[in-house]
């Protein structure tokens, strides 16, 4: 069964061979190798993580405080995400068997435009999601899928 992760990586898939179809480059096959390094990622790591992070926001900034909507906003969008994003890199990269070096040039390359995308994407919609949706984790797999199409084109 994919899950956001595997299929946002399959619709950049997609969308990459349509692009090359268009400008008449040779296009690849679709690469069910990658897919599977996506769903593992989102399996293990994705869900449990967002899971425990939002349950310690709820400790940490109770709704009882004045400013937990503020407070709230700025730890997902100041350290979660970037730290997310890091984990993401570094976890593709052991899945993908490169070496230090590859990760590093990723990072270079790619990580702080990913980051930046992910704050314009995730942060109005991560604003109602951390303050007023119970169900937190299931909310953001409706944005999950386009942010994870994007990342997987982002990343290459």
């Amino acid at each position: 069964m994919p899950n956001n992760s595997t299929s946002g990586h399959l619709l950049s898939q997609i969308l990459e061979a349509r692009k090359k179809i268009k400008s008449g480059a040779p296009v690849g096959e679709i690469d069910p190798a990658a897919a599977a390094r996506y769903a593992t990622f989102g399996f293990l790591i994705t869900g449990p993580v967002s899971h425990i992070f939002y349950q310690l926001m709820e400790v940490w900034m109770p709704a009882t405080d004045p400013l937990c909507i503020v407070k709230r906003l700025l730890l997902d969008r100041l350290i979660f995400s970037p730290g997310f994003l890091l984990i993401f890199y570094f976890v593709m990269n052991i899945l993908e068997a490169k070496g230090w070096r590859d990760f590093e040039s990723k990072m270079r390359g790619s990580y702080w435009t990913a980051l930046k995308m992910n704050w314009k994407v995730w942060t109005p919609f991560q604003f109602v999601n951390i303050n007023f949706v119970p169900f937190r984790v299931l909310f953001a797999n409706m944005v999950a899928l386009f942010w994870y199409a994007d990342l997987a084109s982002v990343r290459k």
